[in-house]
């Protein structure tokens, strides 16, 4: 979350960003509420001037030049509201791409630390807010506070007793505006916070609907989104608490001017200390002076929404970036790990103490009962998390050190995670490799057995994701099998990356990219072990720590856990 004082900066760098436009803005709702301020002078002059005996065609002047400055009011706040919107969507639209810029820069550790929901919600919600807050509010707030300026001065150059008058009620309001907004940033960060707890819950739920179905969690997801249903319900509560004391204050306080300048303005009339006209003018200025006013109170809680939002959006920039590496070269691809222990945020260790080299060209696969630490090792080993203690080398260089583009490029991950993304197939096969030739794409599909693309209506041209061709869990895998060919690193980790496909498949591809993967070092998390059969080593992990290396033969004659999972796998 980005404080109070980094929220302001932002909101002043957004302004800043495109100041002509917000001059332009500025000038034009000045301009129309000054053309405003002649209506009530006017009328009131129409009163004295009829009081003094004027004949009609007085009046009608007075009256035609009522009716120029309402058009005129009119023409000016029709185009300030049109400039206003699109000064806005500007500055909204370089927040969005900085929003974008930064959250693909984010830590990929942290990203899923934080969750979809919280992201999602983030990068949608919050965006939104913070647009109509640029948008909306912050030109109305600015513009009702100089409009309001103008029409107490207006009162003032009436007569400085009138004006002092007008005064009366603003104490009160002060007040309840001082009260609400040292409450309201707090309430509005907790309901952001827990409208994206529920964003997740719902996310998280929808993603996993058939595990949910199969291991009969339905009533526990329901009760844990229940749960979140109602913390989300008990912070907004607690918002309109705070607005339901706010703006009865508020709006309780508007009448008084009003009437404390008749009451005032009416006692004194007699004595000739001010004209029939200017009570009236300053009465209608204070009746108009409430459009303003209510506006600018009602959009300060939009503004406060808003800037909890840009708190959240700006705290997406303020996460470390991952680290660049010094400039150092690594000596070679031996990867090296030395003492490495790891352990999850506010856990216990998962790994202790693992020591392992993996040569140049060596097919190491890694097998294990679920929770030894198999998938944890290879985040290690890929650089995306750090040891606590140890450490993980590459050339003798650590991983994490690496400038993370480096580090990409001599060390791939694959896991059991695949997206497609909303796109031609090209295009989702050209993030691997964006110079890659529409024949090396082709290849590095035929590469993973991916021989349906052949049968695609428009070949690589054709569109995926939603509303569009959707593909199965085990093409998609496939795909990202293929980008893993087209990036061409020299050190490959495989995080079960072939357990969405059926074992026929499974097997298929799995012979297709040791063709393609020949001469690179493989690091294979194996859930089956004819992976681990076709290893130059096999390192069993159990409970954080390797029990066993060796190759598939020597574990079996070893008679040791590889031995026992090998006879089990085998009947």
């Amino acid at each position: 979350m980005a404080d109070r004082a980094a929220v302001r900066r932002a909101t002043l760098d957004l302004i800043a960003r495109d100041r002509r436009a917000a001059a332009v803005v500025l000038a034009l709702h000045s301009a129309a509420a000054i053309a405003g301020l002649a209506t009530p002078w006017l009328l009131g002059r129409i009163i004295d001037e009829v009081s003094g005996g004027a004949g009609i065609g007085t009046v009608d002047r007075l009256a035609l030049a009522i009716g120029g400055c309402v058009l005129a009011q009119a023409l000016l706040t029709r185009y300030a509201q049109y400039a206003g919107h699109r000064f806005g969507e500007r500055a909204v639209a370089r927040l969005r791409e900085r929003f974008v810029r930064q959250a693909l820069q984010l830590p990929v550790s942290v990203v899923e630390h934080a969750g979809t929901g919280d992201l999602a919600t983030r990068s949608s919600v919050d965006v939104s807010t913070v647009g109509t807050m640029v948008r909306d509010v912050l030109p109305v707030i600015m513009l009702s506070l100089a409009e309001l300026a103008l029409l107490i001065g207006a009162i003032f150059l009436l007569h400085p007793l009138l004006g002092l008058v007008a005064l009366v009620g603003f104490p009160t309001i002060y007040a309840g505006t001082r009260w609400y907004l040292r409450r309201a940033g707090a309430a509005y960060l907790a309901e952001g916070a827990a409208t994206a707890e529920l964003t997740d819950a719902l996310t998280t739920t929808a993603e996993g609907a058939r595990t949910v179905e199969a291991l009969g969690l339905a009533d526990e997801r329901i009760r844990y989104g229940t749960e979140r249903i109602g913390h989300m319900w008990a912070t907004r509560r607690a918002t309109l608490a705070l607005r339901s004391v706010f703006f009865p204050v508020a709006e309780g306080s508007y009448a008084l001017p009003i009437a404390a300048v008749l009451l005032f303005g009416g006692f004194f009339l007699d004595k000739g200390w001010f004209t029939l006209g200017e009570v009236v003018a300053a009465a209608l200025y204070l009746q108009r002076a409430i459009g303003p006013l209510d506006q600018m109170l009602q959009w300060i809680e939009q503004a406060q929404r808003g800037m909890a939002s840009f708190a959240r959006v700006l705290g997406v920039g303020m996460v470390p970036p991952e680290p660049r590496g010094e400039s150092s070269t690594p000596r070679g691809e031996r990867l090296v790990v030395r003492g490495a222990r790891f352990a999850y945020p506010e856990g216990h260790d998962v790994l202790h103490g693992i020591d392992l080299e993996v040569q140049p060209g060596e097919r190491l696969a890694i097998v294990g009962p679920s929770g030894a630490g198999k998938s944890t090792l290879a985040r290690l080993l890929a650089g995306i998390d750090a040891p606590r203690e140890g450490t993980v080398s590459v050339g003798g260089c650590p991983v994490t050190d690496l400038d993370p583009a480096e580090r990409r490029r001599r060390i791939a991950l694959v896991t059991q995670e695949h997206h497609v993304f909303i796109g031609s197939l090209r295009d989702n096969l050209a993030f691997a490799a964006p110079g890659a030739s529409d024949e090396q794409m082709r290849e590095a599909l035929a590469a993973v057995g991916a021989d349906w693309h052949t049968d695609l209506p428009e070949g690589l041209d054709t569109q995926l994701g939603d509303g569009a061709l959707d593909l199965s869990a085990a093409d998609a895998q496939q795909i990202a099998l293929a980008r893993l060919v087209l990036a061409d690193p020299h050190t490959l980790i495989l995080d079960e990356a072939t357990a969405a496909l059926d074992p026929t498949t499974a097997r298929r591809t799995e012979r297709s990219l040791g063709a393609v993967v020949a001469g690179r070092t493989v690091i294979a998390i194996a859930h089956r072990l004819n992976t681990a059969h076709d290893a130059d080593r096999v390192a069993v992990l159990e409970d954080g720590r390797i029990a066993e290396l060796g190759s598939h033969h020597e574990l079996v004659a070893a008679g040791g856990t590889y031995a026992a999972l090998w006879r089990s796998w085998h009947g």
